[in-house]
């Protein structure tokens, strides 16, 4: 068996008899959102350190536990917490609770994050809508031998935002009367902020804010058949953009500020899907 994939399954194996819970959506929560789970009713929690083989997040601000249970009538899993490539993980590991979260039974993949703004129509506290995606330097998690169990050896990247979705969040953002943008995310690897120059060569990429998160994540997803969606929290203006030099504490304090209305927003999405 493939190393990767037996890996993925001693996980699923920990933990299918301790939840006993079917979601339908998996939901990523990325900075600001830490605390999303006071929104969700409740029914089990599982901390990744009890999963066998599971990695660990070691960011400030990010929990590590699944959440499972309902927003609205939606039955969720929740993320509080995710895995980066610059923690040292392989990117295999980075992947890893997508997949189980797909093996736990969820259809949908909701990502979020904080972002740097590039496209210089946004400014700090936007929410963008991601409709598609750039990878920069992070490997892409499909490197080496397929796993069928999972999907096909060359995947069709053409959409992989669903459009369905998309126009689900559209339609939320519009009844909340919440702000919303739309653009292409850029991730590269991190932990170092970007410079002017990488900043400058996303731009002329067609880049409109750049992390450290989520593509691999989508690529992952993708590639096992879930549908996708994305917002991202735009929390700055990226490198060579603002005066100001970047900070981790700025990120989270201004994602921490949109929280509210992006815990709205998340909420209101899911009810419709």
């Amino acid at each position: 068996m493939n190393e990767i994939y037996e890996k993925l399954t001693r996980c699923y194996e920990s933990v299918k008899d301790r939840i006993r819970f079917t979601p339908r959506v998996a939901l990523v929560l990325g900075s600001g959102l830490g605390d999303y789970g006071n929104e969700i009713d409740v029914e089990a929690t599982l901390p990744y350190n009890e999963i066998n083989g599971f990695p660990i997040s070691t960011v400030p601000g990010h929990k590590g536990q699944f959440i499972f249970g309902h927003v609205g009538d939606v039955p969720v899993v929740c993320m509080q917490g995710r895995v980066h490539y610059y923690e040292g993980y392989p990117i295999s590991d980075v992947v890893l609770p997508t997949r189980l979260m797909k093996m736990m039974g969820a259809e949908i993949l909701f990502l979020t994050n904080a972002s740097g703004g590039i496209n210089t129509d946004f400014k700090a506290g936007d929410f963008m809508l991601i409709t598609d995606h750039i990878s920069c330097f992070a490997p892409n998690p499909l490197i080496g031998q397929n796993i069928e169990e999972l999907g096909v050896r060359f995947p069709d990247m053409s959409k992989v935002y669903d459009e369905n979705l998309c126009d689900k969040i559209r339609a939320s953002a519009s009844e909340l009367n919440i702000r919303l943008v739309e653009g292409i995310y850029a991730q590269l690897t991190g932990p170092s902020f970007e410079s002017p120059a990488e900043i400058r060569m996303l731009k002329s990429l067609g880049a409109d804010a750049v992390g450290m998160s989520t593509v691999v994540e989508a690529i992952a997803a993708n590639h096992c058949g879930m549908k996708i969606c994305g917002i991202s929290c735009v929390c700055n203006l990226a490198a060579g953009l603002s005066a100001n030099p970047l900070t981790h504490e700025e990120v989270q304090t201004a994602a921490n500020e949109a929280a509210p209305l992006f815990k709205k927003l998340v909420t209101e999405s899911i009810c419709r899907f």
